[in-house]
């Protein structure tokens, strides 16, 4: 009978887990929106930078809402009745007021879950009060196929 002896073995630590995180995929170049633009230039931007909708800033800077192509319908709509292609409206008549925001820290899992739960396309993301990027359907989407097995 032989018999072996290999020693000691010293374990590899593992890698840490790295968070997969919101503020590593959002968007930080922002096209952003007044109150008092018009829907007219809310629809010219959204066509010409082919988006869907962005948030909306009082004088100060603060996030009041978001503005979207379909809260730009409603007047759309109300311009066929009236027969005009202007749509004078001010974004503050259209926009969504219920604006629900995200942490730059916050986990991409647990953003896409916000995703599942409140079927919208776009959070603000919000550090201290303050607009730091827009986190899309689209952003989430993109990132996960390019996760390592390791950072399940």
């Amino acid at each position: 009978m032989v018999k072996s002896f290999q020693g000691v073995r010293e374990v590899e630590p593992k890698a840490p887990i790295q968070q997969i995180l919101v503020k590593d995929h959002m968007s930080t170049n922002l096209v952003t929106f007044l109150e008092e633009d018009t829907i007219d230039q809310v629809l010219e931007v959204l066509a010409k930078r082919k988006i869907s909708g962005a948030p909306v800033l009082d004088e100060s800077g603060a996030l009041v809402g978001i503005i979207s192509e379909v809260d730009c319908l409603g007047e759309i709509i109300k311009g066929k009745y009236s027969n005009t292609v202007r749509f004078p409206a001010k974004v503050k008549e259209y926009m969504s007021t219920n604006v629900i925001s995200l942490d730059p820290g916050m986990s991409l899992f647990d953003a896409a879950q916000k995703f599942l739960e409140h079927k919208i396309r776009r959070f603000p993301v919000l550090k201290d009060g303050h607009l730091v990027g827009q986190l899309s359907l689209s952003d989430v989407i993109r990132a996960f196929p390019k996760l390592k097995h390791t950072t399940w």
